[in-house]
C-alpha cells in the first residue's frame, strides 16, 4: 500500500531534522580536547538522537575480542558499581564483538542466546547496537537501549551509524594529536636528560632521579626504579619514583631476583603478568604490588651497568605496551651514560649522548613522517568520499571544516619532522639542510636569512660533521627567534683546506659577555656540540649591537 505524501513529507522533514542535529552533534564531539571526552560525549549525542533511556561506548582491548573499557551515561555510579564486570561476548554482544555490523532487537531478553543481567543491572528490552571502525579496525561498540517511546527504527539505526562514522575520524583525529604531543614530550624528556648528564657530570644521584621521575610520567607508570650493581655485591635502589618514592632508595636487590637476571643478560623484557614469571622475586613484587612490569638493563658499550624496573601501568589495564618498552630502553640509554659519565668524563661518551639523541630525532621524525602523515592523508581521502556523496549542505560544511584541521595537521607534522631530522641532510647534504632551515624559519615569520655558503658542488663532509654544524646553526637561530629581536640573520659558511668555518651574526639588541658567560642563552648545548667535533667557539656581542658566533671546526 502506497504511504500518503503527507507521511512521506513528514518522514522527509524528520529525516532532515535528525541529519540537523546530527551535523550539530559532530561539531560537539569534534570540538572536544581529549579522547575520554570524545567518548563521553558520543554517548550522551547518541541517547539523545535517538531518545534513548541508557546509551555506552565499549573500547575493544589489544585483542579486540573483549571490552577494556565502558563510557555510559542514563546509568549512576551507584549501579554500575552493583554491576560489577565489563559485558561479556553473550547474546547479542557476540553478534557486535565477533561480526562487527549492526544489531537491532526489540526485546533482548527473547533472544535465543540471552543470558541474563547481572544482579543490579536495569532492565532493558530494546537494544541497537554499532560498531566504531578507527583506520578500517574495529575499535569499539556504541550500544543504545531502551528507547523512550518504542522500539528503535530503521531510521534510528541510520542515524546512529552515521554518527559512528563520524565518531572513528574524531577518535584517529584525537589520537594523532595526542601520539604527536606525546612524542614531543618524549624528546623534550630525552634533551632534557642529555643536558642534565652534559651540565651535572659528577651527579649521577640526582639524573637517575629524574630518569625515574620524567619516565614514570611518560609511559604512566605507577613506580618506577632504578638499581645499580652495590659494592658489596648484588644491586641496590639508586633512585625510585613513585607510591614508594624515596623509601626504596638503598634498598638491596636479592642476586636471584629478576633484575639481577636482566643485568646478566643484558636484554629488555615486558612482563603482563608478575605472578606467572618465575624469575621474579614474589617478596619483592609484592613490596611494590607489582601485577606487570618492565625491566630494561642500563648499556653502555656492551656493558651492563645497571637496570631500570616499571610496575603496573596507571589505568584499567595494567600492562605495557612495545611502544612503553622503546621509550624505557632511550631513557636507559641516558642513564647508563650518565652512571658512565660519573666514572670517567670522555669525549667519546658525549658522543656518544649526540649520536643516541640523533637516533631518537630521526626515529620520531620517520613516525610522524610515515604514520601520522600517512593517517592524516587518509584522513582527507576519507573526508573527500563525504563530499562526493549527496547529502545536505551543512554534512559538507562538517567536512570541510574537518579537512581543514586535518590539512593544517599535516603541514605542522611535516615542519615538526624537519626541526627534528631533516631527510635532506641525509639525502643531500649540509647546505640544501641549510637553506631549507633558513626558508622554513623565513616562512614562520622569523627575520629575514641571507646563506652564503661555499662548499663545492658534490662536496660532502663527514656525516657527524655535516650534523654537527646544522645543528650549532639550528641552535644559533633558535637563539636569535627567542632572545634577539633581530631583523636579519646573516650565515656565512666556507670550507677551507684544514678546517669549516661557520659564522652567525644577527642585528639584535645583544646582550653583555658577562651573560653570556655562563652559558645561558641556549650556549651550553652549542658549546658542547663544538667541543664534540674538536672545534673553537668564539661569541662577539654587546648590548644594542647585535651578536656574531664563529665556529672552526678542524676537518682532519
Amino acid at each position: 500500500m502506497a504511504q500518503s505524501p503527507s507521511l512521506a513529507v513528514s518522514r522527509l522533514a524528520d529525516r532532515e531534522n535528525r541529519l540537523r542535529h546530527l551535523v550539530d552533534a559532530n561539531f560537539a564531539i569534534g570540538s572536544e580536547g581529549s579522547l575520554d571526552d570524545v567518548l563521553q560525549k558520543t554517548v550522551e549525542v547518541a541517547a539523545r538522537l535517538v531518545v534513548a533511556r541508557y546509551a555506552a561506548l565499549g573500547v575493544l582491548d589489544r585483542t579486540g575480542s573483549h571490552l577494556e573499557r565502558l563510557v555510559t551515561t542514563g546509568i549512576d555510579d551507584t549501579t554500575r558499581a552493583r554491576i560489577g564486570e565489563l559485558p561479556s561476548d553473550h547474546g547479542v554482544l557476540r553478534v557486535l564483538l565477533r561480526e562487527a555490523r549492526p544489531v537491532r532487537v526489540a526485546d533482548v531478553t527473547k533472544e535465543r542466546n540471552f543470558f541474563g543481567f547481572p544482579p543490579g543491572h536495569p532492565l532493558m528490552r530494546s537494544f541497537l547496537g554499532v560498531p566504531i571502525f578507527v583506520r578500517g579496525v574495529v575499535y569499539g561498540d556504541l550500544y543504545l537501549a531502551e528507547k523512550e517511546e518504542g522500539q528503535f527504527t530503521e531510521a534510528d539505526e541510520e542515524i546512529v551509524t552515521l554518527l559512528a562514522a563520524q565518531t572513528g575520524i574524531t577518535i584517529e583525529k584525537v589520537q594523532l594529536h595526542e601520539g604527536a604531543i606525546h612524542w614531543i614530550r618524549q624528546l623534550e624528556a630525552l634533551d632534557e636528560q642529555t643536558h642534565n648528564v652534559l651540565e651535572r657530570r659528577e651527579d649521577v644521584s640526582r639524573i637517575l632521579e629524574l630518569v625515574a621521575r620524567r619516565l614514570r610520567e611518560l609511559i604512566r607508570a605507577r613506580e618506577v626504579l632504578i638499581s645499580v650493581p652495590a659494592p658489596s655485591g648484588g644491586l641496590r635502589v639508586a633512585a625510585a619514583d613513585g607510591e614508594g618514592g624515596a623509601s626504596r632508595v638503598g634498598d638491596g636487590v636479592p642476586s636471584e631476583s629478576k633484575h639481577a637476571k636482566v643485568l646478566a643478560r643484558g636484554k629488555s623484557e615486558r612482563i603482563d603478568s608478575v605472578l606467572e614469571d618465575p624469575e621474579i622475586d614474589q617478596v619483592v613484587a609484592r613490596r611494590v604490588g607489582g601485577v606487570a612490569a618492565l625491566f630494561v638493563p642500563l648499556m653502555f658499550h656492551e656493558r651492563t651497568m645497571g637496570v631500570i624496573s616499571a610496575f603496573n601501568k596507571n589505568g584499567p589495564d595494567p600492562r605495557f605496551t612495545d611502544d612503553d618498552l622503546r621509550l624505557a630502553e632511550a631513557f636507559a640509554t641516558r642513564a647508563a651514560l650518565a652512571v658512565h659519565l660519573s666514572e670517567s668524563v670522555a669525549r667519546e661518551t658525549v658522543d656518544a649522548i649526540f649520536e643516541a639523541q640523533e637516533a631518537e630525532r630521526s626515529r620520531i621524525a620517520r613516525e610522524l613522517h610515515d604514520e601520522t602523515g600517512s593517517a592524516l592523508t587518509a584522513v582527507l581521502l576519507g573526508l573527500a568520499a563525504i563530499d562526493a556523496a549527496p547529502t545536505l549542505p551543512e554534512v559538507h560544511q562538517a567536512s570541510a571544516a574537518l579537512r581543514e584541521i586535518a590539512r593544517g595537521t599535516l603541514e605542522n607534522v611535516g615542519r615538526l619532522a624537519f626541526e627534528l631530522r631533516p631527510s635532506g641532510l641525509d639525502e643531500f647534504g649540509l647546505v640544501p639542510a641549510l637553506k631549507d632551515l633558513s626558508s622554513g624559519l623565513e616562512e614562520q615569520g622569523g627575520p629575514k636569512i641571507e646563506l652564503d655558503a661555499d662548499l663545492p658542488d658534490g662536496k660532502r663532509l663527514p656525516a657527524k660533521l655535516e650534523t654537527a654544524i646544522f645543528r650549532i646553526t639550528q641552535e644559533a637561530l633558535t637563539n636569535v627567534v627567542k632572545h634577539a629581536e633581530a631583523t636579519s640573520v646573516h650565515i656565512i659558511f666556507a670550507c677551507r683546506e684544514r678546517s669549516v668555518v661557520l659564522t652567525v651574526g644577527d642585528d639584535g639588541h645583544g646582550f653583555s659577555q658577562a651573560q653570556g658567560a655562563g652559558g645561558g642563552l641556549g650556549l651550553v648545548g652549542m658549546r658542547e656540540r663544538v667541543a664534540s667535533v674538536n672545534g673553537v667557539l668564539a661569541i662577539e656581542s654587546k648590548p644594542g649591537d647585535g651578536t656574531r658566533i664563529k665556529v672552526e671546526i678542524p676537518l682532519a
